[in-house]
């Protein structure tokens, strides 16, 4: 509205004339006119000036800027300012003075669009909080409407915490910083965390300096990791780990808290600058050590579930927070290397013998194989030397196999009480692990726990009858089954073998035998005690020519002394008929060996 105070009345106004439409009534409207206008504003087009907001509705602000009439703007222009009322003094870019209706045009968007760029400079130079409207979401962030200029929200910069909705913040008016300006390509971003993050550093100044050992504080789950969880203590984090969550065993920290969650916790240490702080949970509870029964001793008998298993052992819980150790080696009464995964495993509900009990140093040992009796108590009586029994092979070495009869009942079979006849290098040649094999007792070894035992001694010793059979010099039929720089072995008859220098694999012909080759071999050598028979190809021929060369000499000293004195005569041919006799028992020894 016009200001009219500084107006004075005519004194010698003409009403009369006026009435009647003189010029001097007319001059003194015109006078009145000058008078009025004297009182407003001098406004002109594109011209930015204050104005004052008068009044309100839904869809415009009514601003007063001194003029003849007042202004309209459209109130989706104050869409940053939703604390906007009555009596505020807004800018205003005039449009126009007076459009066809005669109307004041203004724009408030357009009037702090013009300086906006300065404002917006100004803020950054001056780190001055600022306020924005958020307009929308876009790829990374927000879009924030700031003096009239769309800023760039990242998303990073929205809050100290991760955001998981975007939406929320749509058409809010928060608080900001300018962090960053694009002279050239005129981008501006802005932060609402770094206020937080101001905010929160005061605060955790204020934390950090009342911050003691063992002080109990409540705090809000900021984050779940699956080594612990992030407590969030007023502007100041500290984590629990998952040790220190319960005094059970905890598989996954969920299982104890969750997301955004009030908890009390206790401060159970920190850094000397208290960046890093450990917190406890568990601690606020008694320990169960402490309220285990105090009756409970040596000896009882406990259950409980399996939690956790190692190669050693496993961990037995027999209360919450209350666990014992069940070593691999109290699992079986076996001495064979076996895993703990072999006789129980996680979840398993066990009963289980206390060996140890140490409540001070809250350690207990327990045992399953004492549940059953000791297979070795009674082991003179159940495995008696010289009897039958068939055994499970557990293990092999170079010298022997290891098997068990029973659990808890191990034997060794020597590799030279495999086999009467057979030279066995390795015991997997003879047998595999997991196999039955049977065995004779042959010796009890209480200190070591150990049988020893044989497989051969369950049949009579074929070497009695071998030593029959082949005497030396007999000759007998043979393949060669392998062949070695030092000679070959030979396979017989009865699956006894016999061995073969390679001076003894010339044939007749000059050549060497090969493998493969079946031919007539005389025993050379034969040794019941170590199970050697020697044998020889080449000593046939060679017997034989001997014998035929001896025959052939003697001939000739019969043919020269013919003609010597009869006695002498008849000498020389007893002689020779006796060696033809030799040649012919040898060749027809030679002919029954090859049938």
């Amino acid at each position: 509205m016009a200001d009219f105070k500084n107006v004075a009345p005519i004194e010698d106004f003409d009403w009369e004339a006026f009435e009647k439409g003189s010029s001097a009534a007319a001059q003194t409207k015109e006078q009145q006119e000058q008078a009025y206008d004297s009182t407003l504003n001098k406004v002109a087009d594109d011209e930015v000036v204050n104005g004052t907001v008068i009044a309100i509705n839904k869809r415009e602000v009514i601003v007063n800027i001194g003029y003849k009439s007042d202004g309209i703007i459209p109130i989706s222009e104050f869409r940053y300012n939703p604390e906007l009322k009555v009596g505020d003094e807004v800018e205003v870019y005039i449009e126009n003075t007076e459009n066809r209706k005669g109307q004041l045009l203004l724009s408030h968007k357009r009037a702090r669009a013009s300086r906006s760029w300065d404002r917006v400079n100004e803020a950054l130079n001056s780190q001055e909080v600022i306020k924005g409207f958020v307009k929308c979401r876009t790829k990374g962030g927000m879009i924030v409407d700031v003096f009239g200029i769309e800023a760039f929200l990242p998303g990073s910069q929205i809050d100290v915490k991760p955001i998981r909705d975007y939406d929320v913040f749509v058409g809010k008016t928060m608080e900001f910083k300018v962090v960053k300006i694009n002279q050239e390509y005129r981008n501006v971003v802005v932060s609402h965390k770094i206020l937080i993050e101001e905010e929160l550093e005061q605060q955790k100044k204020e934390i950090i300096g009342r911050l003691e050992k063992g002080q109990v504080l409540e705090g809000t789950v900021k984050n779940i990791t699956s080594y612990g969880v992030f407590i969030d203590l007023g502007g100041v984090d500290g984590l629990i780990h998952i040790t220190d969550l319960s005094w059970g065993r905890v598989n996954d920290p969920k299982e104890i808290v969750e997301l955004d969650q009030k908890i009390n916790v206790v401060i159970l240490d920190f850094d000397d600058e208290k960046k890093r702080i450990a917190l406890g949970l568990k601690q606020l509870t008694p320990h169960p050590w402490d309220s285990l029964n105090a009756d409970l001793k040596v000896g009882d008998i406990v259950k409980g579930k399996v939690v956790v298993m190692a190669d050693y052992g496993a961990f037995i819980e027999i209360a919450p927070g209350v666990e014992g150790l069940i070593h691999v080696s109290e699992m079986s009464w076996s001495q064979h290397l076996r895993s703990a995964q072999d006789f129980i495993k996680v979840g398993d509900e066990v009963e289980a013998v206390i060996l140890i009990l140490d409540r001070d140093e809250r350690k207990m040992s327990l045992g399953i194989k004492q549940l059953k009796a000791d297979p070795w108590e009674n082991i003179d009586g159940k495995y008696a030397v010289g009897t039958k029994h068939t055994a499970t092979v557990r293990n092999f070495t170079n010298f022997g196999i290891f098997v068990e009869i029973e659990e808890g009942v191990d034997g060794l079979i020597h590799i030279s009480d495999l086999s009467w006849t057979k030279k066995v290098k390795h015991p997997s040649e003879f047998t595999s692990i997991g196999s039955q094999i049977d065995v004779l007792v042959l010796d009890i070894d209480k200190e070591n726990r150990r049988l020893s035992l044989g497989h051969k001694q369950l049949e009579e010793n074929p070497w009695d009858n071998y030593e029959a059979l082949y005497t030396v010099g007999s000759i007998h039929e043979g393949k060669i089954i392998e062949m070695m720089d030092k000679g070959a072995v030979i396979s017989l008859a009865e699956g006894v073998e016999g061995f073969a220098t390679p001076k003894h694999l010339v044939k007749e012909d000059g050549s060497q035998a090969a493998q493969g080759e079946t031919l007539e071999f005389k025993v050379i050598e034969f040794n019941k005690d170590s199970k050697r028979i020697i044998l020889s190809h080449s000593r046939i021929y060679e017997d034989i020519q001997k014998a035929e060369a001896k025959a052939e000499k003697k001939t000739r000293k019969a043919s020269a002394k013919k003609d010597e004195e009869p006695a002498i005569q008849n000498q020389a041919a007893s002689t020779t008929l006796g060696d033809i006799d030799a040649l012919a028992a040898l060749k027809q020894q030679l002919e029954g060996g090859q049938n």
